[in-house]
């Protein structure tokens, strides 16, 4: 019987042995499901952060995994679906979803063996700051709106009780070694809710100035960042917290993550405006 894969990358985990459920063979390249894994996978539905990279080693055999990726196993048939191709949402009766491990075709492995998972250390580290610094640098952007931007009472707050920009506008995510990109769409919508969005244009550098300002000041009190998880699988709820401005933060993330943010040096952020509809946000920290 298949289970779900247990996920070991919030808990700082870079190895660990555990044994193959499915061997799924391809053409020209063959995915591996362990039982337990320390890799994260790119996401197939918000896919903002990217796959871990690293290695299997087994009986001897260094194997690079080329690509991390979401599966789900149907149990009846056996069949395993891989990323876009995946026909259900997490938790249907009669699924699991897991971890792939894709690898190129040709080692000998068998379904029981017990194989090493190893995560490259320093390339997961290098996306947990990235990701961090991008969650942080969206609640200091919020809260420089929330005090001159918004004409009307905003439904949705974020986890400092300002208007929540970012969830309202935000249309990408994308992280990086040491650094985050968000590309916000100031539409009609977002106007009616209450922006006063050609204000955010003209003062695009005076946001930035203030933005950047408030990340100074919250990393002359640094916090510890940790993960909150609903359980130990793949699909488990993860939640990620930060005390900022004395207040707890919290914020549903099933990415990888810094665990202070003494690790976030020289946090920035540079905003420009695309056009009259777009702005983006590029965060960024040193190695």
């Amino acid at each position: 019987m298949f289970t779900a894969s247990k996920i070991h990358f919030c808990h700082q985990t870079w190895q660990l042995d555990s044994a193959i459920q499915l061997i799924d063979e391809h053409s020209d390249y063959t995915d591996i499901v362990v039982d337990s894994t320390p890799f994260h996978p790119v996401s197939h539905i918000w896919p903002d952060h990217p796959a871990d990279k690293g290695y299997l080693l087994a009986e001897g055999q260094q194997l690079e995994v080329i690509d991390c990726l979401v599966g789900a196993i149907e149990l009846d048939t056996k069949t395993l679906y891989v990323g876009s191709a995946i026909p259900v949402k997490r938790d249907c009766d009669g699924w699991v979803f897991v971890v792939v491990h894709r690898i190129a075709k040709g080692p000998e492995l068998c379904v029981g063996q017990v194989i090493t998972l190893e995560v490259d250390k320093a390339y997961q580290q290098s996306l947990s700051r990235g990701h961090s610094a991008g969650h942080i640098a969206s609640l200091a952007l919020n809260k420089v709106l929330a005090a001159s931007y918004w004409r009307k009472e905003a439904d949705r707050k974020d986890g400092l009780a300002h208007y929540d920009f970012n969830s309202y506008a935000q249309e990408q995510s994308v992280v990086s070694p040491n650094r985050c990109f968000d590309r916000y769409r100031l539409g009609k919508t977002l106007k009616k809710r209450g922006l006063n969005t050609v204000e955010v244009l003209t003062d695009i550098q005076r946001i930035e100035d203030m933005t950047n300002q408030q990340l100074a000041e919250w990393s002359q009190e640094p916090s510890e960042v940790s993960m909150q998880l609903e359980g130990p699988f793949l699909t488990s709820s993860r939640y990620w917290h930060c005390t900022l401005d004395g207040v707890d933060v919290v914020m549903p993330c099933g990415g990888t993550h810094i665990n202070h943010m003494d690790e976030l040096i020289n946090l920035r952020v540079e905003l420009k405006a695309v056009d009259s509809s777009y702005i983006e946000m590029h965060t960024h920290v040193s190695d």
